[in-house]
């Protein structure tokens, strides 16, 4: 896989400074590695031991295994997204085997998800080359312009009812199933190989649990799993100061600063959410694992200097709809009505 990074950034003295400056927080760590796997992972087969017992007692006892189970699974997938990064171990070996078998956890194919968000982070924050990896995001004169049954799909689209309710089960049991059309062979096959993977853990489990009990069980886990992780990703590129370009205007290290947030969550919610939301610091250098992302912002007043999304403020972000060129930022659908279509 070709770094983004490396693919991105440019030699300028500005740009070599902040390469200096988080040169020892990509150095990954063995030991926080290790660690995470058996808080995270382990846990996460723990917590589905458990509730196989507590289905022989009661539902009651299962319903709260599922809401931490749906923690754990999104906690999985960033140790699945650092292994796509090469962050997480220093042994590419390592990543690779540790990000497959998340990825049957998370129902993710590895190396074809690897590949697709490689693409989101050579391209986030470029008006033109949207639609891989992201969150579909039209312009005000692209939203006007467009025929009504597309507009009415955008409005179904980022309804949030549907995206982060509906979409991350979906994503999650549907569309990653198969890959992408200009996806190579190696990515592929991948897909298959996950697909194979996921359909033996799943019939085992079936077998365990029965298969009304897993259905529900591993639905409300996606849900909440899926749900929170479309979330991050959503606060992490669509808030209110959030900073797009055209593809002549882009800079690697400005789209990461300015378009990618600083997401400051409760200290429950920034573990179970992997440290993702120091995501000005990830786009800025993807090889930092999770497990350095706090240090790293903290190390420099050039990172901490990003203003922070607070929890309260990114509900905000859900009205956010549209990027309007002309007042470089995200509106509501409400603050283009009267626009008529003939002025685009």
């Amino acid at each position: 896989m070709i770094d983004s990074q490396t693919a991105q950034e440019t030699t300028t003295p500005a740009e070599v400074s902040w390469k200096k400056l988080v040169a020892k927080y990509r150095q990954p760590s063995f030991s926080k590695a290790s660690g995470q796997i058996v808080n995270t992972i382990l846990a996460y087969v723990a917590v589905w031991v458990v509730m196989y017992f507590a289905l022989q007692v009661s539902w009651w006892l299962v319903a709260p295994l599922i809401v931490l189970g749906g923690g754990l699974l999104i906690r999985t997938f960033i140790i699945f997204h650092d292994c796509g990064h090469g962050s997480f171990f220093k042994s590419r070996e390592a990543n690779d085997v540790t990000g497959f078998i998340c990825g049957i956890l998370t129902f993710t194919p590895y190396m074809h998800w690897r590949w697709e968000h490689s693409v989101h982070h050579a391209s986030s924050g470029d008006l033109d080359r949207r639609g891989i990896g992201d969150i579909w995001t039209m312009t005000v004169a692209e939203y006007l312009a467009a025929p009504k049954r597309t507009r009415v799909l955008y409005r179904i689209a980022r309804n949030p009812v549907v995206m982060f309710l509906v979409a991350p089960v979906l994503m999650l049991m549907v569309y990653q199933r198969f890959s992408a059309r200009s996806a190579r062979p190696r990515e592929r096959h991948s897909v298959w190989a996950m697909n194979l993977a996921v359909l033996v853990m799943c019939a085992g489990l079936v077998y365990l649990f029965g298969f009304w009990n897993y259905l529900i069980i591993q639905l409300g886990i996606s849900m909440i799993g899926g749900g929170m992780g479309v979330w991050l990703f959503y606060v992490q590129h669509q808030f209110e100061d959030v900073v797009w370009e055209r593809k002549e205007g882009w800079d690697f290290a400005a789209a990461a600063m300015e378009g990618s947030s600083y997401y400051k969550l409760p200290k429950v919610l920034q573990w179970f959410s992997g440290n993702i939301g120091f995501h000005h610091i990830h786009h800025l250098s993807p090889k930092i694992p999770n497990y350095h992302l706090q240090d790293c912002h903290e190390s420099h007043p050039l990172f901490s200097s990003v203003p922070p999304v607070t929890l309260r403020e990114s509900w905000k972000t859900i009205h956010l709809k549209l990027w309007d060129e002309a007042n470089r930022r995200l509106v509501r659908f409400r603050d283009i009505r009267g626009l008529p279509r003939a002025e685009v």
